[in-house]
């Protein structure tokens, strides 16, 4: 904003010494002219203008800050630095990626710490001869014995396919928003409910395929018998 402010201040200073160096020419010649060549301006810098007024919008509505994460236009990372023309982030494998501004206002902007704390899950498939009502108080016992699962919003374990060969639950609870720590947390949860259930006995069985041999492979293998 400031080096806005001094653009403008030096194009008042400018005008103003031409007023007074040249004393035919009028302020209103002076302003017309100003006109037309800000019109040129315009369509010479429009890139430039566009990501500078998108910088003035976003400093203003403040949709984030520097040090939030979040996701734009395919892009995720932490937030370094917002100037009047383009936004800074730090992606999570350490590379720094400069964003025009006019890209990060017309798309749609994901703030994954704009609250303290988010929502993740995994899905856990068991065998069709489970008791779930069991499974689903083991995996939930499992997440609130997990380190860095909120406590509230409960965790849940929710039946959420008949799949090929296993029933499959998914199941969601609340973490701190950041990323490493969610995916720390994640970690941590998953290897819990699975050690839960294998001590409990619940099977998870892989995924059963079925082969339908074409005659010649039926005739290839009877040859070979």
């Amino acid at each position: 904003m400031s080096k806005l402010a001094s653009w403008i201040f030096i194009g008042v200073i400018v005008a103003a010494a031409l007023a007074i160096t040249f004393p035919s020419v009028k302020p209103v010649d002076l302003l017309a002219g100003l006109g037309f060549f800000s019109v040129a301006v315009g369509f010479a810098f429009q890139d430039i203008l566009e990501n500078t007024l998108s910088g003035v919008l976003l400093l203003f509505r403040e949709p984030f800050h520097s040090g939030d994460q979040i996701s734009v236009d395919g892009n995720e990372g932490t937030v370094e630095r917002i100037t009047i023309r383009e936004t800074q982030i730090r992606q999570y494998d350490g590379q720094l990626l400069v964003v025009p501004n006019r890209d990060v206002y017309k798309n749609a902007i994901r703030v994954q710490t704009s609250k303290a704390d988010r929502r993740v899950e995994f899905t856990i498939g068991v065998d069709y001869h489970e008791d779930l009502d069991h499974v689903q108080q083991i995996i939930v016992d499992a997440l609130h014995s997990t380190v860095g699962v909120r406590s509230a919003p409960e965790p849940t374990a929710l039946v959420s396919l008949l799949n090929t060969s296993t029933i499959d639950f998914v199941a969601r609870f609340w973490v701190d928003s950041g990323q490493a720590d969610a995916l720390v947390t994640l970690d941590r949860a998953i290897r819990e409910v699975k050690e839960r259930l294998v001590a409990e006995g619940v099977e998870m069985p892989s995924d059963i395929v079925m082969l339908d041999a074409a005659d010649r492979f039926r005739r290839a293998l009877h040859d070979r018998d």
